[in-house]
């Protein structure tokens, strides 16, 4: 019988590390009982998704974004080894554009970003198929204490951000859409790098700061300031935030390495939800001033141990293709759901 795809961010908290396990063994738990999914996707190991030989695949990420931690040391617990794959990272960094073009002409077989920096490139007609989201909860907007206290309240007031085109800004935008500011006549933008952000807006310069972890965490941290809103809240809660993408010919012409690649990375996420501390361990080394102790904290405030495939994925990425339209990121004659079809697939079938 076939799994049920249309179920959306299940968890995979059923998998356990191959470092720990053989590749193949599967692996049973207490989170298996409230699992509502059935067949080889609850394996520990690869299961059907292991290739027949071993395949080198060329993958593009963000090494030193935490939100990727469990794929970037996804080969010390065996994950891509499972499946029969030898992954060569490729550092793109932010550059979304760079990233894309990689996998559309052959530099790359898959990355994973995020999905609002995505979409609007996507729109623009690379040959990049998205095949699932991992997790959510990477992006935060604060205030200081004695600032706005909602969303309501930023309107007339200066938002700082990194990036005009960033996730951040364009989740943030669509998020005061929702609570009726206007996120392009009722609320300045200013762009700063974000080890200013802090202190510009304890400055005053700014009302509110949007970004990404781990600054934005410590702010969380630290007494003066308010979480706003995250990318976690009202509808988006139970959305992902970043996804996997793989070049279009790939999985044409070889879907089961795209199947592979896909699963491996979902593993990897669900391990990290159960073992935060020991991923934030190995990642420790490719993180930039942060620590094994900090890496965990911020990993547990994201869901981990949530994915998103199939038709949930879909309904997903119309989500925000529809929300992103709204606020004239995506073109207006665009279809959100004929536009979330088209450069989804689902290889997990």
């Amino acid at each position: 019988m076939p799994v049920n795809y249309s179920l959306s961010r299940r968890h995979f908290l059923s998998y356990s590390a191959a470092a720990m396990l053989a590749p193949g063994q599967v692996f049973a738990d207490d989170a298996m009982a409230g699992m509502h999914m059935s067949g080889d996707l609850l394996q520990g190991g690869a299961g059907k998704w292991a290739l027949a030989k071993p395949t080198h695949i060329r993958m593009a990420v963000n090494l030193n974004a935490i939100c990727l931690a469990p794929v970037v040391v996804a080969d010390q617990h065996q994950f891509f080894k499972a499946h029969n794959l030898e992954v060569e990272f490729v550092n793109f960094g932010n550059s979304t554009e760079l990233l894309l073009e990689s996998i559309a002409t052959g530099k790359a077989e898959a990355a994973i970003g995020m999905a609002l920096r995505w979409l609007k490139a996507l729109e623009q007609g690379f040959d990049v198929k998205l095949t699932a989201g991992t997790h959510g909860g990477c992006m935060r907007l604060l205030t200081r204490d004695d600032g706005p206290r909602s969303l309501e309240q930023l309107k007339g007031q200066t938002i700082g951000v990194t990036d005009m085109a960033g996730a951040d800004k364009n989740f943030f935008s669509l998020l005061l859409k929702k609570h009726g500011v206007d996120p392009t006549t009722d609320v300045n933008w200013r762009v700063f790098p974000q080890d200013l952000l802090p202190m510009v807006l304890q400055k005053g310069e700014i009302q509110a700061a949007s970004g990404s972890d781990p600054i934005m965490w410590r702010l969380t941290q630290q007494p003066g300031y308010r979480e706003v809103a995250t990318n976690l809240m009202d509808e988006y809660a139970n959305l992902s935030c970043c996804v996997v993408g793989t070049r279009g010919s790939l999985i044409r012409d070889q879907p089961d390495v795209a199947a592979a690649i896909t699963h491996a990375i979902l593993q990897a996420h669900a391990y990290a939800a159960q073992h935060p501390e020991v991923v934030a361990q190995a990642f420790n080394g490719k993180a930039l001033n942060t620590t094994p102790q900090e890496i965990a904290s911020v990993l547990k405030t994201h869901t981990h141990g949530h994915y998103s495939v199939g038709n949930a994925f879909v309904q997903e990425i119309d989500i925000y293709a529809r929300d992103l339209k709204a606020i004239n990121v995506l073109r207006p004659e665009t279809d959100p759901l004929l536009f979330a079809k088209g450069i989804t697939s689902n290889v997990l079938v």
